[in-house]
């Protein structure tokens, strides 16, 4: 298993597809299935590049199977925070403890970037992710955002964790 950042020439589309067939695994019974249907192949591709933001992949075997992304906050009630903005499996890799490592990975490296205090929205009906997210430190801050995704009003409640020492 190897995590590291994502390089230029690595293939934008393998990546792509971790988020792709991860949300269609993940939210198959929280966001509309013509919806979930309708991602295109290549859909996030052209974000890994985005300036202000980071991205790791995590690769097992010459595979990319998982990928995170972080930056600083990209809202200002929360400036001085780190962004823990996804974390993505490959379906067949979910619940085998690679999640932890990524998690853990990205928290490492906004930690470099001199941010402590760190979160991250994840939709209410995804309590999978959410009881994961709990075990690793977060806890529920009492924000949310309401958004719309593929017709259906979902709600994303903020997750947040401290990683000052004591």
């Amino acid at each position: 298993m190897e995590i590291r950042h994502i390089k230029q020439d690595d293939n934008k589309f393998a990546i792509s597809r971790i988020y792709e067939e991860s949300w269609k695994f993940a939210y198959k019974d929280i966001i509309p299935k013509d919806y979930l249907d309708s991602i295109p192949s290549g859909n996030w591709a052209a974000n890994l590049d985005k300036e202000g933001m980071n991205t790791l992949v995590l690769i097992e075997d010459g595979i990319f199977i998982g990928t995170s992304s972080y930056c600083k906050s990209r809202f200002s009630d929360f400036s001085n925070f780190g962004e823990i903005v996804s974390i993505y499996l490959l379906p067949q890799y979910i619940g085998k403890g690679y999640g932890k490592y990524l998690l853990a990975a990205a928290v490492k490296e906004l930690e470099l970037l001199g941010f402590f205090d760190i979160f991250l929205w994840v939709l209410e009906d995804n309590f999978r992710a959410r009881r994961f997210y709990e075990r690793e430190g977060f806890k529920f801050s009492g924000k949310y955002l309401d958004n719309n995704i593929g017709g259906k009003e979902l709600r994303e409640l903020q997750y947040c964790r401290s990683v000052r020492k004591p």
